[in-house]
């Protein structure tokens, strides 16, 4: 049998086209000779206008989308190297909204962090310490989150916890934490030695609590480890038992000062709660080897004596983990 010859659909496709095209005629396949070809339009620089990112910012904040307002932040954070900067600064200064602060403010700050003038980031902070409206303020605080303004500010958030508007403190506070965990990843001496000084002198004992309870302290040199020390006299239950979750983790040679203070403070405390955070402060410092040191507290707090034990029970599985003995406590706990 003999097969036909196998059609090629390319050649069909462009016979089609062919049919459909109309035909040219030659003074259109021709370009005469006494016809210049065109010159191409000639490209103009463009200089980016702070003004101009300014008033579209101010237009994208009626927008209903969050996400097109974080590119309108990430937009003028990354044109800040190429903005004047007297331009910018001059926007700061006169600026009064607070969401457009916090925008100019963090465009300054990224001109900092990129290597150019520290005077920029010093601009923010002295805004952050001194204006008169705390909303301004808290949002000049905001625009320094997540950057390594922590370590170039000297003592900017010492003085903003004791700032006298609470939104002050509570952004300060949510700077050091956010900062030393995400910036730092919680193993940086000067990021976490920065944290406890501006606990230690805070007026605000949520802010402290809240800063000493979620701050990891294996970094902290001796002198923040003694500040941890006295937090634990605070007159404030919810500071001093922050204070014992912190001293929980000091460094190896800060440890049996911490295991001391603990111990000492356990005997004196009132609040359940905090003796609560002593005993797991102890057991953390010592893993089995506090088992001695709780069982001699047991008794100083009847109510707690099942608290003891369960720290004792868990402590003597040997586990080499504080997650792990964490994790087990926990279990221990939820099944009593």
């Amino acid at each position: 049998m003999t097969l036909a010859p196998r059609k090629n659909p390319l050649s069909a496709l462009v016979l089609g086209l062919g049919l459909l095209t109309p035909a040219l005629t030659p003074a259109q396949t021709s370009t005469p000779a006494s016809t210049p070809p065109a010159e191409a339009p000639a490209l103009k620089g463009e200089t980016c206008s702070t003004a101009g990112l300014m008033d579209q910012i101010r237009r994208g904040l009626g927008s209903k989308s969050e996400a097109y307002k974080r590119y309108l932040r990430t937009l003028l954070r990354e044109s800040a190297t190429t903005l004047p900067l007297e331009e910018l600064r001059a926007a700061f200064e006169r600026e009064y909204d607070p969401v457009m602060v916090e925008h100019l403010a963090a465009a300054l700050v990224a001109r900092t962090e990129r290597g150019l003038e520290d005077t920029s980031l010093e601009q923010v902070a002295q805004r952050a310490l001194n204006d008169r409206d705390p909303a301004l303020r808290a949002a000049t605080v905001r625009a320094m989150r997540q950057t390594g303004a922590l370590e170039r500010t000297g003592d900017m958030y010492e003085r903003l916890m004791r700032d006298p508007s609470p939104e002050v403190r509570q952004e300060a506070a949510t700077n050091l934490v956010t900062d030393n965990l995400e910036v730092y990843g919680g193993r940086d001496a000067r990021a976490a030695d920065t944290a406890v000084a501006a606990a230690a002198a805070s007026s605000d004992p949520k802010a402290t609590a809240r800063i000493l309870g979620n701050l990891m302290t294996g970094e902290v040199s001796a002198d923040s480890a003694r500040k941890l020390e006295r937090l634990l006299g605070s007159e404030s239950p919810e500071v001093r038992a922050a204070a014992s979750t912190a001293l929980g983790g000091v460094p190896a040679a800060e440890m049996a000062s911490a295991r001391q203070a603990l111990s000492a403070q356990y005997r004196a405390e009132t609040d359940p709660q905090a003796r609560k955070a002593m005993l797991a402060g102890i057991a953390r410092l010592g893993f089995s080897s506090a088992v001695p040191e709780l069982q001699r507290l047991r008794d100083v707090d009847p109510r707690l004596a099942p608290e003891v034990d369960a720290w004792t029970r868990v402590l003597n599985m040997n586990l080499q983990e504080w997650s792990l003995i964490q994790s087990a406590k926990q279990r221990l706990s939820q099944a009593r």
